[in-house]
């Protein structure tokens, strides 16, 4: 059998065949059939080259962009630099709260507590020593729990990123400060060790309550040095680092241990404590000292900080020391009292929120509780809640009464009335016929209380209730006696205030001065004459209407052992149930309700607010003299009559009430 040519040797022998371009063109095919191909590994290999190229080139402008405004990085700032402290003191001089940044000592990692080291390692960077910066195993973690739970819940973020981030840059969720964050983790594991970056780390990182740094977190929540932290202390602090505003302890104890039993849980899974220990350790939950509750004073500090804003607006961004009103032990009777009420009565009767507002009679704030847990809800109802005050708002209308002529021993009929088909009625549906004015007063009859309205004068009333000190619209509706136009309860105080000095302006206050922390004045109070808003004979029938009202009247669970001037007030369905009133010491309003409007269950102004001003009055009044009604009233009509005696009789007021308040 003869053999096939090769298709090389073929292509020569068709090309030697040929003749003229034919041949030629032959050669040529031979040739390309024969030549060798160019390797495509070369190809693949020059490609890349030239992406890489380009790459780096795209990088370098990217790093320039990224590096063109970053932070000077050789001079740290130092932590919470830029945050204003404010020191609030109360009228004795003691500290209420300290706002802004707080550091301690400052403390090497290696003089930490292993259990607090292992504590941040566990739940916050556990390759910390292995990693140059970036953890990329947990940064992979974080993102497949992150799209495995449809929502960003982890962070990935190692310490030394974290200590980037609180340095140098903002907390702005950005591709752009997130890229520049990596850029600084790497420049800070390039200049310092690991336990310089650790050390760094833990005196810089902020606690919450203003705390920065370990030790002053450590002093502020639990009374020492970070040096001694225990095992649960450790965890908790370690914990805080995740959400430090919501989570500080002395504002969210619950919510702080719940966090450290998070902690203590990732030290067992990193060998750091074994299970045993660790369940053990969960059951044992460390002291926190200064835990805000109800009865802390966070409701009165946080009303005096937006007044200082708007009395000094001058000192925004300095630091400062403001003096108040408040009287501690005031405060913690008005606390105590509504919490005692809210978790008793309240509890049975579905009252779940109350407030408190404690005047002396020239409008000194000396004790304010805006709700029964502040720790839960830092929503202060005793100055931004607008509730209706019920018959407690019948104070203006009596008022305008009886400066319009009326005297408390006219007879009314009440009856059934009808006003451009409008009819009130009274809270027990009933009609009593005719009786004296002091007397519808003191039940709270509605019939009489609009016809007394009606005869002085919708605009007066109105008009009475702005000169005494309600801030928000009143207008002069039929139903206006009844308390259907909402008020603020610190706006309520100050108008039975006004009653019980003896007719003066008595505008609500806390703030006697504000200084800059080196004594700078920068806001004094200057006390002005009292202006008379209603006239002294005015005053004294009202004041004994008010007294019978709790004598004999609706008020009955508002007496106590000295004279008391007062009135109730329930809204409709019992949504807002009031007492206002003053001994011849202190005026104070209660409310209490609920934050939706829900009705309570039969509670009138009478019931629990009474009784709950009756537990916070004893209380606030132990040790004082009995005194009768309007007793101060001769201070301030004297005054009011001299302006030259007026320094002298001031310093007497303040004297006789700095001696009240702090018995000498």
């Amino acid at each position: 059998m003869s053999k096939k040519p090769t298709p090389k040797k073929h292509a020569k022998k068709l090309a030697a065949k040929a003749k003229g371009p034919a041949r030629k063109k032959l050669a040529v095919q031979s040739e390309e059939t024969t030549a060798p191909k160019k390797p495509r590994v070369k190809r693949v290999i020059y490609g890349l080259s030239v992406a890489s190229v380009w790459a780096f080139m795209l990088g370098l402008v990217t790093l320039a962009f990224l590096a063109l405004d970053l932070p000077d990085l050789d001079n740290l700032p130092a932590p919470g630099a830029a945050d204003q402290a404010v020191v609030i003191k109360a009228a004795n001089g003691a500290t209420l709260v300290t706002q802004g940044p707080i550091y301690g000592d400052w403390i090497r990692a290696s003089e930490a507590p292993d259990a607090l080291v292992r504590a941040f390692m566990a739940v916050e960077d556990r390759h910390f020593f292995e990693h140059g910066g970036i953890d990329f195993r947990g940064l992979a973690r974080a993102v497949l729990s992150n799209v495995q739970a449809g929502r960003v819940r982890a962070g990935g973020s190692t310490i030394t990123q974290q200590l980037a981030k609180n340095l140098f840059l903002s907390n702005e969720r950005t591709l752009k400060r997130k890229a520049q964050e990596l850029l600084l983790a790497f420049w800070l594991e390039q200049k310092f060790t690991k336990e310089q970056i650790l050390t760094l780390y833990l005196n810089r990182v902020y606690f919450g309550g203003g705390a920065y740094g370990i030790d002053a977190a450590s002093r502020k929540f639990f009374g020492h040095s970070a040096t001694t932290l225990s095992v649960a202390e450790s965890a908790m602090l370690a914990g805080l680092v995740k959400a430090p505003s919501s989570l500080a302890p002395h504002i969210n104890p619950e919510g702080a241990w719940t966090r450290a039993q998070v902690v203590l849980s990732a030290m067992a899974n990193t060998r750091a404590l074994t299970q045993e220990a660790a369940e053990k350790i969960k059951g044992q939950p460390p002291r926190i000292i200064g835990t805000v509750s109800g009865r802390d004073v966070r409701y009165f500090t946080d009303w005096v900080l937006t007044e200082a804003d708007r009395v000094a607006a001058g000192s925004r961004g300095k630091s400062l020391v403001i003096y108040t009103t408040l009287d501690p032990g005031v405060q913690r009777a008005a606390a105590m009292a509504l919490e005692r009420g809210l978790r008793n009565e309240g509890a049975k009767r579905g009252a779940t929120q109350g407030a408190i507002v404690a005047l002396d009679h020239d409008g000194a704030v000396r004790g304010m509780v805006g709700g029964f847990d502040y720790g839960k809800s830092q929503y202060n109802r005793a100055v931004q809640a607008l509730r209706q005050p019920g018959s407690a708002f019948k104070l203006f209308s009596y008022l305008a009464g009886l400066e319009a002529g009326i005297e408390p021993d006219d007879k009314y009929i009440d009856h059934e009335i009808n006003i451009d088909g409008w009819s009130p009625k009274n809270y027990t549906g009933l009609f009593s016929g005719e009786m004296e004015v002091r007397e519808a007063f003191a039940r709270s009859i509605n019939t009489v209380a609009v016809q007394v309205s009606e005869q002085a004068g919708r605009e007066r009333v109105a008009g009475m209730a702005k000169r005494l000190g309600i801030s928000t619209p009143v207008m002069p509706l039929a139903s206006l006696p009844l308390g259907t136009e909402e008020v603020k309860l610190l706006d309520l105080a100050g108008a039975y205030a006004a009653v019980a000095n003896g007719g003066f302006e008595a505008h609500p206050y806390g703030i006697v001065e504000i200084t800059t922390l080196e004594g700078q004045v920068v806001y004094r109070r200057t006390p002005m004459n009292p202006r008379a808003v209603l006239t002294h004979k005015v005053v004294e029938e009202m004041a004994d209407m008010l007294k019978g009202a709790v004598e004999w009247g609706s008020g009955k669970n508002a007496r106590i052992d000295r004279p008391v001037g007062g009135k109730t007030g329930t809204s409709q369905d019992s949504r807002d149930a009031v007492f206002a009133g003053f001994t011849s010491d202190m005026t104070a309003a209660v409310w209490v309700g609920n934050d939706d409007s829900t009705p309570m269950k039969g509670v009138t102004g009478g019931s629990l607010p009474a009784r709950v001003w009756a537990d916070f009055m004893i209380e606030a009044h132990a040790g004082a003299p009995v005194r009768p009604l309007l007793a101060d009233s001769s201070l301030f009509m004297a005054a009011a009559r001299d302006e030259d005696k007026h320094e002298d009789l001031k310093k007497q007021k303040k004297k006789s009430f700095l001696s009240r308040l702090f018995g000498n």
